[in-house]
């Protein structure tokens, strides 16, 4: 017997599928129960879902617009700053020397208070 391979296009019925759509609406639903039990706990838990990816996305941005610059700064310094200056948690970050202090606050005034003014 000849084996498929794993990807879609692979299948004698590429490109027209069928598919049962009570059966689907099952598993998504109970797909979707269990992802709003997780956010749940994790809510009663204390976790903000939304704090990493900023705190990621503002990291980059700092560390990517200091090296068109021409300077290379330190990840953890920089992500400790924005942690603090967001006021999340900052355990076992180091802490942030001047130069990225000021260049921090420099882009969270740039990008979060623009509307303000």
């Amino acid at each position: 017997m000849r084996r498929l391979g794993s990807y879609i296009h692979h299948r004698p019925e590429w490109p027209a599928f069928t598919w049962d759509p009570a059966a689907l609406e099952a598993l998504l639903g109970a797909v979707r129960h269990r992802q709003g039990r997780l956010l749940g706990r994790l809510e009663a838990l204390g976790v903000d879902l939304r704090a990493e990816p900023t705190l990621r996305t503002l990291t980059l941005d700092v560390l990517k617009s200091s090296e068109i610059e021409g300077e290379l700064l330190p990840p953890a310094s920089v992500r400790s700053s924005i942690a603090w200056h967001l006021g999340l948690e900052q355990a076992a970050l180091p802490p942030a020397d001047r130069r990225v202090e000021g260049l921090v606050a420099m882009l969270l005034d740039a990008t979060q208070q623009a509307t303000a003014r």
